[in-house]
């Protein structure tokens, strides 16, 4: 009876106990990936991990560094024939993929005395953070904002600008992009336009003031998705988390902390990246904390460091540094400090997945 048994399954292809059941079922894998098909239950534990796995890897650039090769840049490339004389700031675990985190671009760039980037827009939103300089201008939408160092300017999505600099010193400033995030979607399109200067008919800060002061222009939209402010300065926002921190509204993690907000809906400045201005007193030592969002810092003021799963990066002024999705850091303030900070916090809440963990020890 046991041997008819036997027959029977070998006579039907059922894998009997002399089958070398991972052999039958590698042939059947073989066989289905023919028709583009691959088992979920190989791959499981990959798609859906228990927790966020990140190839983002902590890393800081000094700005010593950055300005001495960014200035060397001016002499072998003009901005006209780069169209934007910019380094790319390049996580080290993601080589040749131009990304500081898996889903934010960041690179630093320079325009020089008399030089003009000539004006585009894109679907990808962009923010730039001023690290040293004064006087350049980006003409966003008909404003042309001077910048100063500290400055928080948007460039929404498919603005149209610009950048000059009527100066008589070079201008570096830090821009972030959320292309990689376009990309993903390959939503990406871009168009240059025939001047290389935008007609400006507004003033340098009207977009503050019509947008930003308690106040709003009758008629102006009830609902944005995105700032219209272009130009958050650092002039006004730096007295403000001063007060803060008179008052003692200092959180333990993140000292004392404003969120740049959108002046229509009280939201993010754009939806897919959010950005913050912190500052912590001197000696300050914050306790441990990570969210899923990846996030890049730039030191605006004072000296300290930012323990990153263990890793200690140590910063300066106009240092940039990142701290991957869920890896644990604490920031330590060795002087007065200032931390500009951004994310792409707001489409991971857009979409319901943004989670952060105050209790990790």
């Amino acid at each position: 009876m046991a041997n008819a048994a036997a027959r029977k399954r070998s006579e039907s292809g059922a894998p009997g106990p002399k089958h070398n059941i991972e052999a039958v079922r590698q042939e059947y894998y073989d066989r289905i990936a023919k028709h583009h098909m691959t088992p979920l239950w190989k791959v499981m534990k990959n798609v859906v991990t228990k927790e966020p796995v990140t190839r983002c890897a902590p890393v800081i650039w000094h700005f010593d560094d950055i300005k001495r090769l960014v200035m060397e840049s001016g002499g072998l490339i003009s901005a006209e024939e780069a169209e934007r004389r910019v380094l790319i700031l390049e996580n080290p675990a993601m080589p040749g993929e131009s990304r500081a985190t898996n889903t934010l671009f960041a690179g630093v760039q320079m325009i020089l005395p008399g030089e003009v980037a000539p004006a585009h827009r894109h679907v990808s939103s962009a923010i730039r953070f001023v690290l040293d300089g004064q006087g350049a201008y980006t003409a966003v939408e008909g404003e042309k904002a001077y910048m100063s160092p500290g400055d928080f300017v948007i460039t929404a999505n498919w603005a149209p600008h610009d950048h000059g600099n009527t100066s008589k010193e070079p201008m570096l400033w830090l821009d972030v992009l959320d292309f990689p995030q376009v990309n993903f979607f390959e939503a990406s399109f871009a168009q240059e336009f025939e001047s290389a200067t935008q007609a400006t008919n507004r003033e340098d800060g009207d977009s503050a003031v019509f947008y930003a002061s308690g106040v709003l222009p009758d008629g102006a939209p009830a609902h944005m998705n995105r700032s219209p402010v272009i130009n958050y300065t650092y002039a006004r926002t730096r007295p403000i988390i001063e007060r803060m921190l008179k008052a003692g509204e200092i959180d333990k993690r993140h000292g004392a902390r404003v969120r740049y907000a959108n002046p229509i809906n009280g939201g993010p400045v754009l939806p897919t990246m959010g950005a913050y201005l912190a500052l912590f007193p001197k000696g300050f030592k914050g306790e441990k904390y990570r969210a899923t969002d990846g996030t890049v810092f730039v030191c605006a003021e004072g000296q300290g460091s930012t323990t990153v799963d263990g890793k200690v990066l140590e910063w300066g002024p106009q240092d940039v540094f990142v701290v991957p999705p869920w890896k644990p850091y604490a920031h330590t303030a060795l002087k007065e400090s200032v931390l500009f900070s951004i994310s792409d916090r707001p489409s991971q809440e857009a979409l319901g997945i943004w989670r952060e963990d105050t209790s990790v020890h």
